[in-house]
């Protein structure tokens, strides 16, 4: 598995263990030069989606990865990690429905979530 995959698998799975739902991997490098994946996961609260942040940014530390950029941690709704090649996004429930960013990168491969 390259570096990458298994990155992007990290996330996802640190996601899940933190009770995200809807958790979902976008490749996206055939459509934006923005990153190669998309890491896209809800959270019920403001708070449960700064407890899957942070529980993945804590996942990503064990492997000496910090992030590039991240942003909306303080409010909670929709937090940004941007790992350079991958960027997580996690909403709250309402948010991601309202910004819709699966039906956005719709053409995007959907990568399964396997266990690293």
């Amino acid at each position: 598995m390259h570096n990458d995959e298994k990155l992007v698998q990290i996330i996802a799975e640190a996601c899940l263990e933190e009770k995200a739902f809807d958790v979902i991997i976008l490749q996206v490098h055939e459509l934006t030069i923005i990153a190669d994946y998309f890491v896209i996961a809800s959270g019920k609260s403001a708070v449960q989606v700064k407890n899957i942040v942070d529980y993945v940014e804590a996942a990503m530390a064990e492997n000496d990865i910090v992030p590039i950029r991240r942003e909306g941690h303080q409010e909670g709704v929709w937090v940004v990690l941007d790992y350079g090649p991958i960027i997580l996004h996690v909403f709250r429930e309402k948010e991601r429905e309202y910004y819709g960013l699966e039906n956005l990168w719709g053409d995007a491969r959907r990568i399964q979530i396997q266990k690293v």
